[in-house]
């Protein structure tokens, strides 16, 4: 799919714009607010590709997308994402998106082109979907703020987006600022967002020696010690690297998904994602019950963290963003994949499904993630709100 001629996309972030926007409802909290719908939701009379060329299932019509028009927002569009989703980088079958300022590099994935129309302003909020950072990195990468709301939130919902892994699996906005974040918050649950004083808040800072390049070292400390300044006490915390438990169930989910266009001889994908389900089909049974039972040990350890924290601060990515088809990053610890440095810091708060939001620091194109507790998402976006306003 393509955009209209008089429509520029030199990032290739849309992936269909019709010639008028689907209009939200006169009146509602949400009107005068535009957003873009990534390429997985299921939109009336909109196609669906998840930025693939091979064939997917119809998801059917995205329960989210109604309730935000029926709010007042109007949808401008389809934006382009990482190959179905299965990826960071904001590769796919269509050209591949772009960085929003720098064409040389990566805008993180997948929500890649929800990313770049937020930050270049084309709409007011975006719609993301995150299964192990695809909100937060890109939006890291991008300068704009995500959120990933609590697994199961009841008014994000993913009925009728085309998913990637059922365990994983979040819906979520990107917005230029976290207050327009807050503004959908508030709309989708009624709830009003209040500030929330930093004063005696317990942050635990996850900031694993090595993991990260000097740059976005400095600028999680300096985001720390910003939160000391407003009263909070830091704390260095420690948790796993957690892939051996979500690799297999992602990749498994995914595998199970994606069956259907398996069974053909040359089912369309790129050859990474088409390797990487294959990896997924071929695990055995056995496999992926032990990364479940991983997954449970990691979920009490976290559940530990939060009977002596608030909330966790951790980099939202390991480095500025890379270049276009780099697939090594240079950090503290040596030149690694690029994948396992990146997902290693969010593929946790997906997998275990507490809600985090991911929010620019003062190094360009560098974000930080807060970590909430299961449920307390409105503290969360009130902590972040705060930050916002004093920053």
């Amino acid at each position: 799919m393509s955009t209209p001629p008089e429509f520029p996309d030199p990032q290739r972030a849309w992936a269909y714009r019709p010639a008028e926007a689907l209009a939200g409802a006169p009146g509602g909290p949400l009107s005068g607010l535009s957003f873009s719908v990534k390429d997985l939701y299921g939109v009336p009379g909109w196609p669906l590709t998840a930025s693939t060329r091979a064939p997917v299932t119809d998801p059917g019509e995205s329960v989210l997308v109604r309730r935000l028009l029926g709010l007042g927002a109007s949808a401008v569009g389809k934006t382009h994402l990482h190959e179905i989703a299965l990826g960071i980088t904001g590769m796919n079958g269509y050209g591949s998106t772009t960085h929003p300022q720098d064409s040389a590099r990566i805008p993180g994935g997948s929500s890649s082109g929800a990313a770049v129309s937020v930050a270049l302003d084309q709409a007011d909020f975006a719609l993301g979907t995150d299964t192990g950072g695809s909100i937060r990195v890109p939006a890291a990468w991008c300068g704009v703020a995500g959120y990933k709301p609590t697994k199961g939130h009841p008014d994000w919902s993913t009925e009728g987006v085309l998913p990637l892994s059922w365990t994983c699996d979040h819906t979520g906005p990107l917005a230029r600022d976290l207050a327009t974040i807050a503004r959908v918050q508030e709309a989708l649950t009624g709830q009003q967002i209040e500030a929330q004083d930093w004063n005696g808040v317990r942050v635990g800072l996850w900031l694993p020696e090595g993991w990260t390049d000097r740059t976005v070292r400095e600028a999680t400390l300096a985001f720390a010690t910003d939160l000391e300044r407003r009263g909070a006490t830091v704390t260095p915390v420690h948790l796993p690297e957690m892939l051996d438990a979500y690799s297999p169930i992602v990749l498994s989910e995914a595998a199970t998904i994606h069956a259907e266009a398996l069974k053909l001889d040359d089912p369309g994908f790129q050859p990474f994602t088409l390797a990487a389900l294959r990896q997924g089909a071929a695990l055995s049974d056995e496999e992926v019950q032990n990364a479940f039972d991983r997954r449970a040990d990691y979920a009490w350890l976290l559940n530990g963290l939060f009977t002596a924290f608030d909330v966790l601060l951790a980099p939202a990515v390991p480095t500025p963003p890379p270049l276009i088809g780099q697939d090594e990053v240079e950090v503290e610890a040596g030149t690694l994949p690029l994948r396992r440095v990146v997902l290693r810091l969010t593929a946790p708060f997906s997998m275990l499904g507490v809600p985090t939001i991911s929010l620019p620091t003062t190094t360009p194109y560098v974000g930080v993630q807060l970590v909430g507790r299961h449920g307390e998402d409105d503290r969360l976006l009130g902590l972040g709100l705060a930050w916002e306003v004093g920053a």
